[in-house]
């Protein structure tokens, strides 16, 4: 028989450690699972279920923490409260990779390639907008929206030098902006329809 592994904690026993109200909780790890007994009055209570616990297991009796116990039948008979494992499940974020910008690369270059080398946070952004662009919808135009269009007020130049001025600059450029008597019919007609 293997020797018997020194007992961890304040208890004295494997699996027991005290909680924050005065019972003693009880832990039991199996084939990389954890599992969650149940909290007893006492620490020898306590061991006494993380023993019927490891039986259940089928692992070495030198885990026990009561050796002398001889079966599966007499370890459980010796928890009058019995025991309920349930599994300790304990979800590990995944870290998101950060985007590094090495020297002589833009940022640009740099978020191109961790695009490219991760395409599922691409698609999760672009998801993510999709879905939140889609619930803006149902709920209808946001209340700034809701007055209708904003009005433009024209602003008339006080002379007619400064109009043109800024029809003389456009001209030379090549555009062919309306006059300012067009524009200002041009913007009464779009107000009546």
């Amino acid at each position: 028989m293997a020797p018997k592994k020194t007992p961890k904690g304040k208890s004295g026993f494997f699996g027991v450690r005290q909680k924050p109200f005065g019972n003693w909780g009880v832990e039991f790890s199996d084939a990389g699972r954890r599992w969650w007994i149940d909290t007893y009055p006492s620490a020898h209570e306590a061991a006494r279920a993380y023993d019927a616990a490891v039986w259940r297991a089928e692992r070495p009796r030198s885990h026990l923490n009561f050796p002398e116990i001889e079966s599966r039948a007499e370890a459980e008979m010796l928890v009058p409260q019995g025991i309920n494992m349930k599994e300790i499940t304990t979800k590990k974020k995944k870290k998101k990779p950060s985007v590094v910008v090495s020297a002589g690369e833009t940022d640009e270059e740099a978020m191109a390639r961790f695009a490219w080398e991760h395409p599922e946070y691409v698609q999760a952004e672009l998801e993510y907008y999709w879905k939140r662009e889609a619930k803006q919808k149902k709920k209808g135009p946001k209340k700034e929206d809701e007055a209708g269009p904003s009005t433009l007020i024209p602003i008339e130049s006080s002379s007619e030098e400064d109009w043109a001025d800024f029809s003389e600059e456009e001209e030379e450029e090549g555009c062919d902006d309306p006059t300012k008597e067009e524009f200002w019919e041009q913007f009464r007609s779009s107000d009546e329809e």
